[in-house]
């Protein structure tokens, strides 16, 4: 049965029904089963379309439960969403008072007060034990309550009907897509390909995506035709990383190897574990092959077309690591076999260093002041000149650098002239700073290019200028040459706050529908409701997962963490640190957006962080809530909603200590949607600072109804507000597609 397509298409806000499951089209009433169906799918915050409802009435009983109970397991009703703190909305007036004695008490085996299952003893006029569902002295939780879900008054998310050409349909956008796919896009792509061949004379842009269609075409046994696909030596390396480690990006093995060890450390001795998984991430690290594998990639790199110096020029870069793989892989010994000719050439000229380095030569010349010669060599690579553009306008001047880029601009690809588009009022601030994260790395603040100096302001504000015109131009040109016959057209206003997916791209998992990096979400009612649910499936230990929130002010800033159960405009369900087994546990935070625009908060950070077991556990989900009703919190604490919940991720990066999943701009009552991973494992360690550096990164970006309002001007197309009346409809459902939006823009 194909259930997991269904998951990638409820990702699209769309339902797939599989052809073996409907057994009668001519069923015209609604049958009481589908009745029932529905009902319950409102109760998981889903409606569905009228074709949708149609071909769910023609299909059976048992099939109509199987989508119901995939529909329960991405929404997560069937986990544990109890938190340590009955009622939790009421403060208990625990204080550090209280732990303090709970320590002394069973340090020195004083006996009165009550033993709870985990061990601890509890002293009578400490912790009020009526309001815990476990200990609030060790955080373990072990009285569970019931998920009470019911149909609420909150929007409900319409499924629209998917076939499996939509499907088919979907997989190719996502194979063609000009841009580097998010977290959700890959783990969809690899469940598509696991179904569905690969189309003939597929387009596939991003390296990125090869592996994946690279990894589907192994599993299925056509070995020469993933060969195929390769046209680079750092194709296949890139592939062979992918193998070892799960990362799509070559990220270093040091880097890697540094990340687990800072991830590792624990203001508290007893729970550090640094040394240990430094030692074991460099054991996992050691590559093993077997002599199929050899033999497979071996042939590989034999079989590429490319010149060889060439070959070795690219491999440069990273020199280390291929001197790895070539020991490995016994690729010594293979280039010693007839038929292996161009492999023994390849290894010769590595090994000997018989090759020019070609970013060498530019920084010779570049060093030398050389105008021309740089960019003679510059124009022979034009996404290198796109990318040393910035750079090389500050060292030579505006007007000479864009001459020469011009001449090459046609053949850059598209997604790095709009980089290049969003960035520049960003690089050219000499008063700003940046924001980036290096491949493996976190979020860093970065400081100026210090050449910004020997400038204006207005001379700056000059290249500013010049460089998105760059972008303005080519969309025009792109769009006067496609043309239309189509007259009218209907643009959602939401898509003015969406941006481009450039650059910027979450790494985990959003299993109901997905968002941009950057989408604002509308905030109905006065309360945001943070949730996070970890350790369904894993046996009962101490994995300490944090929910936090940041509040900046203007002059200050607070935070509401297991530190800070209560602050104003923010209460907290109470710190767990050991799981139950296989159930999992929960945590919430509700943020009063009233009280804290009063107060004069400006925005709240959301953020998750590991502060035991090294990084983000697999799985953990992330997200919040919200709803113009009053959300309920149970007898038992239990606060879940899963027709409340605007947005949600699942972490499936290993590297990540800490993570920022949203921002709350209190006086626009907008949340927007973005993922900073950070080191360190409570939330006093993330930078503000940062956090402002990256939503004007965001802020800075194209959006996509820009875009498109330009394309109504150029194509002569009259803007209407109904859709029904528009022949080109481009609404928040059209968005989801990102690959869809990439190549209307992007191509």
């Amino acid at each position: 049965m194909k259930t997991a397509l269904l998951k990638v298409a409820i990702r699209q806000n769309a339902l797939y029904v599989p052809a073996e499951m409907v057994v009668n089209t001519n069923v015209l009433e609604i049958t009481e089963t589908t009745s029932a169906f529905v009902a319950n799918c409102a109760k998981l915050g889903f409606s569905l379309s009228e074709d949708a409802l149609r071909k769910v009435n023609g299909i059976t009983p048992s099939s109509k439960l199987l989508i119901f109970n995939i529909l329960k397991e991405i929404t997560g009703v069937n986990k544990n969403w109890t938190p340590l703190v009955r009622q939790w909305d009421i403060p208990t007036g625990e204080t550090v008072i209280d732990h303090l004695v709970t320590l002394f008490a069973n340090v020195f085996k004083i006996k009165k007060g009550t033993t709870l299952p985990c061990g601890h003893l509890i002293p009578d006029g400490t912790f009020p034990l009526e309001r815990y569902n476990g200990c609030p002295f060790c955080g373990t939780p072990f009285q569970f309550g019931e998920l009470d879900y019911k149909p609420g008054k909150n929007k409900l998310k319409t499924l629209q009907l998917w076939t499996e050409s939509d499907l088919q349909a979907y997989m190719s956008a996502l194979l063609a897509s000009p841009v580097a796919l998010d977290g959700t896009q890959i783990n969809s792509l690899e469940i598509l390909l696991a179904y569905f061949n690969l189309p003939e004379n597929a387009e596939i842009a991003i390296k990125e995506t090869m592996m994946v269609v690279v990894d589907a075409l192994i599993a299925k046994g056509e070995d020469k035709a993933a060969g195929e696909l390769f046209s680079t030596p750092n194709d296949i390396l890139r592939y062979l990383w992918y193998k070892n480690t799960g990362f799509l990006q070559i990220v270093e093995p040091k880097t890697i190897v540094r990340r687990k060890f800072r991830n590792a450390r624990n203001l508290h001795r007893n729970l550090d574990n640094a040394a240990g998984v430094g030692i074991k991430a460099v054991s996992d690290l050691k590559l093993k092959y077997t002599r199929a594998e050899c033999k497979r990639y071996a042939g590989w790199l034999n079989d590429l077309e490319m010149d060889v110096y060439k070959q070795c020029e690219i491999m440069h870069p990273k020199r280390s690591m291929w001197v790895r793989f070539i020991r490995a892989l016994r690729l010594a010994e293979y280039s010693k076999r007839k038929g292996f000719d161009q492999l023994a050439e390849l290894l010769d000229v590595f090994y000997n260093e018989k090759y020019e380095v070609f970013q060498g030569k530019v920084n010779h010349f570049k060093l030398k002041n050389d105008a021309d010669k740089t960019f003679r060599l510059l124009k022979s690579r034009p996404g290198l000149f796109a990318r040393s553009l910035f750079s090389s306008m500050l060292w030579f001047g505006k007007d000479e650098t864009l001459k020469h880029f011009r001449e090459v601009m046609n053949e850059v690809p598209s997604r790095l002239i709009f980089t290049l588009n969003m960035y520049a009022e960003i690089y050219f601030d000499k008063r700003g700073s940046r924001s980036v994260k290096p491949l493996g790395g976190t979020n860093k603040r970065i400081p100026v290019n210090k050449l910004l100096q020997l400038y204006n302001d207005r001379e700056l504000s000059g290249m500013q200028e010049a460089i998105q015109q760059l972008g303005l131009d080519l969309i025009r040109a792109r769009f006067e040459k496609e043309g239309t016959s189509n007259k009218t057209i209907f643009i959602d206003s939401g898509l003015d706050f969406i941006p481009i997916a450039i650059g910027d791209r979450s790494e985990n998992i959003q299993d109901l529908p997905a968002a941009l990096m950057g989408t604002r979400f509308p905030v109905e009612g006065d309360t945001v409701r943070l949730f996070m649910q970890w350790g369904e499936g894993l046996k009962a230990q101490h994995l300490d997962m944090d929910l936090s929130c940041k509040v900046a002010y203007k002059d200050k800033i607070d935070f509401c963490s297991y530190a800070q159960l209560t602050i104003p405009g923010c209460k907290h369900s109470g710190d767990i640190r050991h799981i139950p087994a296989k159930v999992g546990t929960a945590e919430y935070i509700d943020v009063n957006i009233e009280q804290l625009a009063i107060l004069g908060a400006r925005y709240v950070s959301f953020t998750c962080n590991a502060y035991s077991n090294g990084s983000i556990t697999p799985n953990l989900v992330v997200g919040w809530m919200h709803s113009k009703y009053p959300m309920r919190i149970s007898k038992s604490g239990v606060a879940y909603d899963p027709t409340a919940v605007q947005h949600q991720v699942r972490i499936t990066q290993g590297l990540t200590k800490g993570m920022v999943f949203g921002v709350l701009d209190v006086k626009r009552r907008e949340v927007i949607w973005l993922e900073l991973a950070f080191g360190g494992q409570i939330v006093q360690n993330m930078s503000t600072d940062l956090v402002e550096t990256l939503l004007t990164k965001l802020d800075a970006k194209l959006k996509i109804g820009q875009l498109l309002k330009l394309k109504a001007e150029v194509q002569n197309l009259e803007i209407v507000n109904d859709p029904e009346n528009a022949d080109e409809v481009y609404d928040m459902n059209w968005a989801l597609n990102t690959a869809e939006v990439n190549q209307l823009f992007l191509n």
